[in-house]
């Protein structure tokens, strides 16, 4: 099941698929970013 690398919160496979730095690794989700952090490619980004 995948999981946020940041605060470990379950992400849909669409979610890592769609914003994943590679097919496993999502480094922030909606429940620890706000959409728009996300929308600007932060959940791909190493916190």
């Amino acid at each position: 099941m995948p999981e946020c690398s940041n605060c470990g919160s379950h992400v849909t496979s669409t979610f890592v698929r769609v914003f994943a730095v590679d097919e496993n690794n999502v480094h922030g989700c909606p429940t620890c970013m706000t959409y728009a952090e996300i929308s600007d490619g932060e959940s791909a980004e190493e916190t």
